[in-house]
């Protein structure tokens, strides 16, 4: 997470781990029968109202049907004279045929001089133990966790990775037209996608075509509905996640992500995205 020291921390809290899901996104497609190792690397700028506040990394190492996906944020540009803290998050699970299963989540990070820290236990697509750190204070008003909400639910990197029906369909609509379901250890939100258009762009480490999806904050629960950030939010018609291919890959990172805020629009924009893919199964040992 990228620190924000003022009442607006609680805000960007939740617009992160928005922005943790999307920045992990990447839509594959995979065969048991081919054991690839593929890994996908980014770096990210970050901005709010058009001034640098910080900068990101994105890493996803799929190795046979086993993920390993890592973001990190740390203050950059004006954003070192109000933050000193950086963090970030790891997942891994396993891929089973259209099905994501995350196995473990840790997000650790510093905001307004406060330790924030997460560890996620999952199986059979349910979080079965969550250590957060610190607990929410008890409001009559918030909308209470129950474990109902914990089941059918993921860690906001793994609910990231889908896969892709086929390398034909790598920009197609389908590519957007998704609902990730997002436990982040405080609150449970549901990011919808929607396929808006294709778009070309150059620059940036990728030359080519870029599938657009509009996106949808729809809180579920652990949140408060009067607050100002959660209306803002969930009211919001104007987030985008731009994604584009790596090299002849079936995979897609993201390109550039704009999430309404109160101080003004935080982009974030990719500085270079870059992919290394080796091949090392068994189905080729004897070829």
């Amino acid at each position: 997470m990228f620190p924000i020291k003022s009442r607006a921390h609680s805000h960007m809290r939740k617009v992160v781990s928005s922005v943790c899901a999307l920045l992990a996104f990447a839509t594959l497609s995979t065969t048991t029968t081919e054991a690839k190792t593929q890994q996908v690397g980014g770096t990210y700028d970050i901005s709010i109202a058009g001034f640098t506040v910080g900068r990101g990394s994105l890493s996803l190492v799929l190795q046979g049907n086993a993920y390993s996906a890592k973001v990190g944020m740390e203050p950059a540009g004006i954003g070192t004279l109000f933050s000193t803290g950086k963090g970030g998050a790891e997942a891994t699970g396993w891929l089973k045929g259209k099905r994501v299963l995350p196995s473990r989540y840790t997000m650790a990070s510093q905001a307004a001089n406060r330790d924030f820290f997460v560890n996620l236990r999952q199986g059979s697509g349910h979080v079965r133990q969550a250590e957060v750190v610190p607990q929410f204070k008890p409001s009559k008003t918030r909308i209470k966790m129950t474990k109902r909400h914990k089941r059918n639910a993921m860690d906001p990197l793994s609910a990231a990775v889908v896969p892709a029906p086929s390398r034909a369909k790598v920009l197609d609509a389908s590519v957007c037209n998704r609902t990730l379901p997002i436990y982040d250890g405080w609150t449970r939100f549901d990011v919808k996608m929607e396929y808006k258009t294709i778009k070309s762009v150059s620059g940036r480490g990728y030359d080519g075509d870029v599938v657009v999806c509009k996106v949808r904050w729809d809180p579920v629960a652990g949140h408060r509905p009067e607050r100002k950030n959660v209306k803002m939010l969930q009211q919001a018609n104007d987030i985008e996640a731009w994604f584009a291919p790596v090299g002849s890959s079936r995979v897609l990172i993201p390109y550039r992500i704009s999430i309404p805020t109160p101080t003004g629009t935080l982009l974030i924009q990719a500085e270079r995205l870059d992919m290394v893919s080796a091949l090392s199964t068994a189905s080729n040992a004897g070829n």
